[in-house]
């Protein structure tokens, strides 16, 4: 699925370049919807990746959902191509066009065992949670296989002349590779899947290469399990535990830039800033943001009469970084 209102960088810019709040909070949002979309069907398998599901997870409403996405299809389409997209970017990076079609094979596919070692809620959402959720993800799924075998039959010009196996070789091969990575995963205790890789290896050379090379593959080391996952602090958003408005993005927004400047501003200057009329909406709204861990007030509670100061936490600093970008 291609979202039209949305430039390459996945931001939607004005005719200045420069994102509004509005544009930013439907971002977060999406973003949002299409991770809590990979938890839900890693757990839960994708028939049951239901809007009802999704949302909870996301802490958004039905009505954002449905502002930003057709149907729980085109959600789960979302997440498809932003999950390919993120293992090419990572595939390419280890990607050498300069060496021999057997070495560009083996650290393209050394790379996809370590994402998806990495990764296994986004590698069950592409090889597993794929085949149940739709003819329009399983043709996504095609497509991405289909770029698979065109892979592997360049084989056939690295082989012997006058030796060459039919086309229908790689699409054996490459659906071969996807069924016990499939297998692997699926498995109630499964090993890293770059143990796979030796064997994989020589099972695609073998029809190119001969058997020589194919024994080659099988004696080489498998590359070194990536332990563990990255820390999720790159995504602040993820525990927050309330829906993130447009005021919300406001309110942060002017403590930041205020406190920027110097100046820890007061209820009065935040709703001046955010916009809001109502002092005991913005008061209500101050006090979850505090609750939240995203903002402190410097004066201290004792102390009567005296207009309340707030700062951003580091919390709050974190989150106010990905929301002005």
């Amino acid at each position: 699925m291609h979202d039209t209102r949305q430039g390459a960088s996945g931001s939607r810019l004005g005719t200045s370049g420069a994102t509004s709040p509005h544009d930013q909070l439907s971002d977060i949002q999406r973003a949002r919807i299409i991770a809590a979309t990979v938890d839900v069907v890693c757990e839960s398998g994708a028939a049951n990746a239901t809007v009802a599901r999704v949302v909870a997870r996301a802490g958004v409403s039905r009505r954002t959902f449905y502002e930003l996405f057709p149907d729980r299809e085109a959600c789960f389409l979302a997440a498809f191509e932003a999950g390919v997209e993120r293992v090419s970017r990572y595939v390419l990076e280890a990607y050498d066009p300069q060496v021999r079609w057997a070495e560009r094979l083996r650290s393209s596919l050394a790379a996809l065992l370590a994402f998806l070692d990495m990764k296994p809620e986004v590698g069950w959402l592409l090889i597993v949670g794929s085949l149940g959720a739709g003819p329009r993800a399983l043709e996504q799924r095609g497509q991405v296989l289909a770029r698979m075998i065109a892979f592997v039959d360049e084989g056939r010009q690295a082989g012997k002349r006058g030796e060459d196996p039919p086309p229908l070789t790689a699409e054996g091969l490459a659906g071969g590779v996807f069924s016990l990575i499939h297998a692997r995963m699926v498995d109630e205790s499964p090993a890293p899947l770059t143990e796979l890789l030796p064997a994989l290896m020589s099972m695609v050379v073998l029809p190119y290469l001969g058997p020589a090379a194919a024994r080659r593959e099988l004696a080489r080391p498998a590359p070194p399990a990536r332990n563990g996952r990255p820390a999720r602090s790159a995504d602040p958003l993820r525990e927050l535990d309330m829906r993130l408005t447009y005021r919300t993005i406001r309110v942060l927004l002017a403590i930041g830039e205020r406190g920027g400047e110097g100046m820890l501003p007061s209820n009065r200057q935040v709703a001046d800033a955010a916009g809001i009329r109502d002092q005991g909406q913005v008061s209500k709204l101050l006090s979850r943001l505090e609750q939240l861990g995203l903002i402190e007030n410097a004066v201290e509670p004792q102390v009567k009469g005296e207009p309340n100061a707030w700062t951003l936490t580091k919390r709050g600093e974190e989150v106010r970084a990905v929301v002005s970008v």
